[in-house]
């Protein structure tokens, strides 16, 4: 990395984009070997999060008889209202563009605020039924508010979850109508219902972008649209219908193929490869099986070993060939 960064630094300075003088600053700099605990320091901040939350609710189920319910509500209520009161009183208000408060400690304590909120109306509807057998508004609703706080506070870590519960949701309105019309194997409603919502967060990415909308947030609604297709399409690659949906994998993964590059995205890039190799090798062997070729298959499993080890160097190569475009672009 550091013979990297010099390269990229005499790089600048070769073409002229710095003076002599930024060159020796910059060198003179890294001379010190400064290094940076931001990253550790928010791994700590996301874990507190995350410990305080499952504490809570480890609280509530081993002392869930001996507090009382209305003891626990009321408690979740407070703590979910102070969070929220801090964080909007911290807030810079709501931008169209990328955002963030002046201190990132807030950042974790509307986090917060949003687990706690679908912590306490997940309480609400398991002990007092409060939305009845309506039991997808119990996701819907702090989908919304997780959706809202995202935008508002400009927080991936709250899209996620709002995403997470917006797939639960639609899991949860498909399933039973499946269920009760004994189809939901014969039809994979669900599978259906995840290459929707995933074409929808591609063509909502899209449009953000157009009207400038939060674009950093692209790389979240790619990542949820990635998995929920190619998941969906490689599971029913197994079904008759298989070619529809090795069609549509194929031309979903081209499109990530190439929007890994625009955003320069090395996790988009590797599982966009993954997927494409799974659904390649799932598609051959259909093929092998359809030919009936006998003898090739017993050639085939011979040279295996030899197929992923080829499969392994192209993968590495791959990578290195799409960190190596991304850092000459980033220096242009």
């Amino acid at each position: 990395m550091d013979s990297f960064k010099e390269q990229a630094t005499q790089t600048l300075f070769e073409k002229k984009l710095i003076t002599d003088t930024q060159f020796k600053q910059v060198k003179a700099y890294r001379n010190l070997e400064i290094f940076s605990l931001n990253t550790e320091l928010k791994l700590f901040l996301y874990l507190s999060v995350l410990f305080f939350t499952t504490g809570i609710g480890i609280l509530i189920y081993q002392n869930i008889e001996t507090i009382g319910h209305i003891a626990i509500i009321s408690l979740l209520l407070v703590v979910t209202v102070i969070c929220y009161y801090f964080s909007f009183k911290n807030s810079t208000g709501y931008q169209k563009g990328e955002t963030s408060f002046d201190n990132p400690i807030f950042d974790y304590l509307i986090l917060s605020a949003v687990l706690l909120t679908c912590i306490f109306i997940g309480y609400l509807q398991f002990q007092y039924n409060a939305f009845g057998t309506h039991y997808g508004l119990a996701t819907l609703v702090p989908t919304v508010i997780g959706l809202f706080c995202a935008y508002y506070f400009d927080n991936k870590s709250i899209l996620s979850i709002a995403i997470t519960g917006l797939a639960a949701y639609i899991g949860l309105s498909v399933s039973p109508q499946a269920l009760l019309s004994n189809d939901f194997y014969t039809t994979n409603t669900l599978s259906y219902s995840a290459i929707g919502l995933g074409i929808v967060l591609v063509l909502w990415s899209i449009y953000s972008n157009q009207i400038a909308l939060k674009k950093h947030f692209t790389l979240v609604y790619l990542a949820f649209g990635l998995h929920l297709i190619s998941i969906s399409c490689v599971t029913n690659l197994f079904e008759p219908y298989w070619l529809i949906f090795g069609v549509i994998l194929a031309a979903a993964l081209y499109y990530f193929y190439i929007s890994s590059y625009k955003v320069k995205s090395v996790s988009l890039f590797v599982f966009t490869i993954i997927y494409a190799y799974i659904g390649v090798n799932i598609i051959l062997f259909k093929a092998i099986a359809l030919l009936n070729i006998d003898e090739f298959l017993i050639s085939f499993f011979f040279f295996v070993p030899f197929y992923f080890i080829i499969s392994i160097i192209l993968f590495i190569r791959l990578i290195k060939k799409f960190n190596k475009n991304s850092n000459d672009d980033s220096i242009r």
